[in-house]
C-alpha cells in the first residue's frame, strides 16, 4: 500500500493542489493528513472541502481547534490570531462540521498519528532530542507520525541510540528495521528554508503492513498566486511574504 502524508496544509489550496496532482499522478491507495488543514491561508473552506473528500485519515490542528472554539483565540498571539479570527470569520457550515469531527491523533494498524507530538497531540513540538526520546517512549509502533513543526524529520531508535534530523527532499529510509518517528514537513507553510510544499511517501509493501519505503517529497507550487489571494483577503503581509522563503 502506498500512502502520501501530507501536514499543515494551511489553507494553502494552490500548494495543497499541487501536491495532489503528484499523489494523483503517482497512483497512491491513501491520503493521510496530520492536521491544521486551516489557518495562516486564504482558502479555509476550500482546503476542508478537498480533505474531507479525499482523505482517509485527517487529524485536528491546534489551528483547526482554535478556529472551532475548542482553544481560546487568546493563545494565538501578532499574525497567527489575526489569521485565526478571520478564519473564524469565513468558515462554512461543511467546512466546521468536518473540522468537528476531527481529533488531535490516530492509531492504525503499524502506525501511531499526531499532530503534535505523544507527549501533547495538540502543542508539542518534536525537535530537541528530549522530545524525540519521549515520544518513542510514549509509543509502542514501529511507525510514529507527527506535524505541527512544519519541519521534515526522520528519526529513527534501536532502544538505545537516537538517529537522524531533518530530512531533504528525495531522503529515503528504510522501514521495518529500527523504530522510526517522521515529519513529512509542512505543504502550506514550511519552515525549513525550502519554499516547495513538504510531504511523505510511505511505501508499505511489506506483507506484515510495516516494512517497506519512505521517501521525502516535495512539490512546486504558484507561490505568487497563494499570496496574491492573502493580499486580497487582508491576511497579515507577513505571512504571505515567508511563503516565498520557506520561513
Amino acid at each position: 500500500m502506498r500512502v502520501a502524508v501530507l501536514s499543515d496544509v494551511h489553507a494553502n489550496l494552490h500548494a495543497l493542489q499541487a501536491v495532489l496532482a503528484e499523489v494523483d499522478a503517482g497512483g497512491f491507495d491513501e491520503i493521510w493528513c496530520l492536521g491544521d488543514v486551516v489557518g495562516y491561508g486564504p482558502r479555509p473552506n476550500e482546503c476542508a472541502a478537498v480533505l474531507r473528500e479525499r482523505a482517509t485519515v485527517c487529524l485536528a490542528g491546534n489551528h483547526d481547534l482554535v478556529v472551532l472554539g475548542k482553544i481560546p483565540i487568546i493563545a494565538f498571539v501578532d499574525d497567527a490570531g489575526a489569521a485565526a479570527r478571520w478564519t473564524q470569520a469565513i468558515l462554512d457550515d461543511d467546512a466546521r462540521a468536518f473540522l468537528e469531527a476531527l481529533e488531535p491523533s490516530a492509531t492504525l494498524p503499524g502506525v501511531e498519528l499526531y499532530h503534535g507530538s505523544p507527549r501533547d497531540p495538540v502543542w508539542d513540538y518534536v525537535l530537541t532530542e528530549d522530545a524525540a526520546r519521549e515520544s518513542f517512549a510514549a509509543t509502542s509502533e514501529p511507525l510514529v507520525l507527527v506535524g505541527h513543526s512544519h519541519i521534515a524529520l526522520e528519526l529513527s531508535t534501536d532502544g538505545l541510540r537516537l538517529l537522524g534530523g531533518t530530512a531533504d527532499g528525495g531522503k529515503r529510509v528504510e522501514l521495518g528495521g529500527p523504530r522510526r518517528l517522521l515529519n513529512p514537513g509542512s505543504v502550506g507553510q514550511p519552515r525549513d528554508g525550502d519554499p516547495r510544499a513538504a510531504w511523505l511517501e510511505i511505501d508499505r509493501s511489506g506483507v506484515d503492513n510495516k516494512s517497506g519505503w519512505a521517501t521525502f517529497r516535495r512539490t512546486d507550487y504558484p507561490v505568487e498566486l497563494t499570496q496574491a489571494e492573502m493580499r486580497e483577503k487582508g491576511l497579515p503581509e507577513t505571512l504571505a511574504e515567508r511563503l516565498a522563503q520557506g520561513v
